[in-house]
């Protein structure tokens, strides 16, 4: 084995700075170490032993690797593997820098958070290979110049170059290569050059098992290769055989002998193909495997191996089981896509759905590729069906939501219990949380209301036009295709979606938050058995998978459409998110009531109230209340500062209000605010005019009132304000799909 590394006198770790005494540096700055030189190998170690170097903890016992993407984020050492293709040019002579400063660039950040980075690299042989080329070119040009003449240089031939030849001319360079770009990022990097002796010698194994320690301890990345300058010949497929046994024959199977050796939490493997898929790449009907468990291997054909290098697809994927048997966690990912190779290393640990991850966990349900397959062959037969038939699986759910009451409200139970104790909700949240008989029945007859107007939802002709004789083309609605619904704590909002999306002929992917993962698997379960009685079932799918909201919105193949249902933030999140799919986004329910110096006294009050008072938490609530100038220290004014007080709203003041007011409320931080609880604020404007610009200007175009008995008013405010309710002495609570007799629109479903 031989150990090179390049250090400064002053080595820095986040957060300490270590000086080296001056025999240390002289030992270290620039050295090599030979296996045999057991008198240096002791000196260098015992420098460097002095040195109080602080350790981060491992966030995990090694020995499991790790059952689920999302907990990557937790892996502590990391071992990057580089393929050849990866770190090569096309031409296969020389490296291609901009990709391998990206990976260097992505190494260094994580390094720099605190995290143990090892790099296994391949390029020695394509660096050394371009060197060598240049070396003979050049002597062989200087020769024919004196010999034969300029004429003739066109006709020199390149000798074949043994491959031993060009990994010894080519590893220093790669090296210093190395070396110059962790620089740039205040980072020291070491080379380790091993043979398949290194591991078998067990003297050997626990030299190499220290030397990296010590590398680690004192934030330096290890860069580790095959000497392929004086390696053997490949011995027989004899590997693999169990834990203990693993030949370094390449690359791949040197990563995983590295990641076992040194208990890696991760080992990213990165070739010039995306992951594993089910039949070969390119292919029509291939598909990335996104996770992939020990036993998979004989559904999966191999192909050949890369343009470059000694291993294949088939290698890594041996390599990878080995390493995951020993307790590693693998992710087999490209690392040569331009538009992905600048972040993949990070998205990986991140827990983003990158590449193929190995698993020893097997989920007992369907992966959410199956799930979306499945809701979309649902959702066309779904589609099929007579209008009646739908109609009647709407009507069936309605009675389920009245006939399994108690067990629904029961698993509600469970949800609300363990949010409280948990502490995880906020009082709004867990109002919308929280299910009541009253609901359940109101839900009955919203899905109801569903089901009787969903006649002619699907195959209904808009249009119809005679382009030529005898020839008509007809325009006709029909699904969408797949929706996927992201929903926050509401889980009123399964039932009322899925209502919707029945009535349309859609399939449906739920995905809700893990705050009512009780209330909505009932639920689910509920709308399933509604859809069977026409053997629908898979047509509506609730993602139970530990899937990151983000890698859902990458789904474009399987999903058509996003409706997130939830706070202004989700939705900014997944519009965000989401790659190449439509999302069908909603702003937040800043909803204002304007008092005008003409409303009746006995309307006031009860509008405001049912306004704000009823459900508070709902996004049709009253958040702003205009008050006209001429109203202030009025009766009318008194009465409804009164009915807030007894109903226990607490009352923010905007800038005017607070000029005025003698309450001394606090002061509003925003008047572009949704509190969402029993919380408003209060204006003060000079005209009708005022309270329009007003709303334009910080309102949402969700749902805005006038109260008013003048009826000229009461129509320039209808006519000027631009939002999508606009009404005239009624509650913005009036602004529900139940109530306009539509059922449930997505809009306004949970309110």
């Amino acid at each position: 084995m031989l150990c090179r590394a390049a250090l400064s006198p002053l080595v820095r770790s986040p957060g300490w700075c270590f000086v080296l005494p001056p025999h240390a540096i002289a030992a270290i700055s620039r050295f090599y170490i030979l296996r045999h030189n057991q008198r240096l190998r002791n000196e260098s170690i015992r420098y460097w032993s002095n040195i109080p170097f602080i350790t981060m903890p491992l966030s995990r016992a090694h020995g499991k690797s790790f059952a689920h993407r999302s907990e990557l984020k937790h892996a502590k050492r990391i071992v990057v593997k580089l393929g050849s293709a990866v770190v090569t040019r096309g031409d296969e002579c020389g490296l291609a820098l901009g990709r391998l400063a990206s990976i260097v660039e992505q190494v260094s950040m994580l390094q720099n958070q605190g995290r143990e980075m090892m790099i296994v690299t391949s390029g020695a042989v394509a660096f050394g290979k371009q060197r060598l080329r240049h070396e003979i070119l050049l002597s062989q040009s200087v020769r024919q110049a004196l010999h034969s003449g300029q004429s003739q240089l066109k006709d020199m031939a390149i000798p074949v170059l043994e491959a031993r030849a060009c990994a010894a001319a080519g590893q220093s360079g790669l090296m210093a290569l190395y070396e110059a770009m962790f620089t740039q990022y205040s980072i020291c990097a070491a080379q380790i050059l091993v043979t398949n002796l290194d591991f078998h010698d067990e003297q050997k194994r626990r030299n190499l098992n220290g030397t990296l320690h010590e590398l680690l301890r004192m934030n330096i990345v290890p860069i580790i290769n095959t000497n392929d300058a004086v390696v053997p010949p490949p011995e027989p497929n004899s590997d693999l055989q169990g834990v203990n046994v693993i030949s370094v024959k390449d690359n791949d199977s040197l990563a995983a002998r590295l990641a076992v050796e040194m208990k890696t939490d991760l080992l990213i493997v990165l070739s010039d193909v995306e992951g594993l898929f089910d039949s070969p790449p390119g292919s029509d009907d291939a598909k990335l495997i996104d996770i992939f468990y020990p036993g998979d291997q004989q559904s999966v054909t191999f192909g050949t191996k890369s343009r470059v290098g000694m291993g294949g697809m088939e290698a890594k994927v041996k390599a990878a089981l080995w390493a995951l048997q020993g307790g590693t966690s693998v992710v087999i990912a490209n690392g040569t896509h331009p538009k992905i190779s600048g972040h993949v290393i990070t998205d990986i640990v991140e827990g983003k759905k990158v590449g193929t991850f190995f698993s020893e966990v097997k989920p007992a349900g369907p992966t959410v590729e199956q799930q979306g397959e499945m809701s979309r062959a649902g959702g066309r037969t779904l589609a099929a069906l007579q209008p009646e038939q739908r109609a009647e699986i709407i009507y069936r759910l309605a009675d389920l939501l009245t006939d399994q009451r108690e067990e629904i409200l029961l698993a509600n139970k469970k949800d609300l219990e363990e949010a409280e104790n948990k502490g995880r909700l906020a009082l709004p949240l867990l109002k919308r949380l929280s299910l009541s008989t009253s609901k359940l029945n109101s839900l009955a007859i919203g899905l109801r209301q569903i089901a009787a107007s969903s006649q002619d939802s699907v195959g209904r002709i808009i249009r119809r036009t005679r382009i030529a004789k005898d020839l008509e083309l007809e325009q006709v609605t029909v699904p969408i295709g797949v929706l996927l619904v992201i929903f926050e704590s509401r889980p009123d909002c399964l039932p009322q979606v899925s209502a919707l999306a029945i009535a349309s002929g859609n399939g449906l992917l739920l995905k809700g938050g893990k705050e009512a993962a009780y209330s909505n698997q009932i639920l689910h379960h509920l709308t399933q058995e509604a859809l069977s009685i026409h053997g629908v079932k898979d047509a509506v799918q609730l993602v139970n998978t530990r899937e990151e909201v983000e890698d859902l919105c990458r789904l474009d193949k399987l999903i058509d459409l996003i409706i997130p249902r939830g706070s202004s933030q989700l939705v900014r999140n997944i519009q965000k998110a989401a790659k190449g799919i439509p999302v069908m986004g909603h702003s937040e329910g800043i909803c204002h009531v304007y008092v005008d110096t003409d409303a009746s006294v006995e309307k006031v009050t009860r509008i405001i109230r049912d306004s704000k008072c009823e459900y508070p938490a709902a996004c049709n609530a009253l958040e702003t209340l205009l008050i006209h100038r001429d109203l202030l220290r009025t009766p009318l004014f008194d009465q409804i500062i009164d009915m807030l007080r007894v109903e226990q709203v607490k009352i923010h003041a905007g800038p005017k209000f607070a000029a005025y007011s003698t309450l001394n409320p606090s002061e509003v931080k925003s008047l572009r605010t949704e509190y969402g609880d029993l919380e408003c604020c209060i204006e003060v404007v000079d005209s009708v005019q005022e309270a329009v610009e007003h709303i334009h200007k910080y309102g949402s175009s969700h749902t805005d009132v006038i109260i008013t008995e003048n009826e000229k008013t009461a129509e320039f405010f209808l006519q000027h304000v631009d939002s999508a309710c606009v009404f005239w002495n009624a509650s913005t609570r009036f602004s529900d799909g139940y109530r306009f007799g539509l059922g449930k629109c997505l809009w306004c479903a949970g309110n």
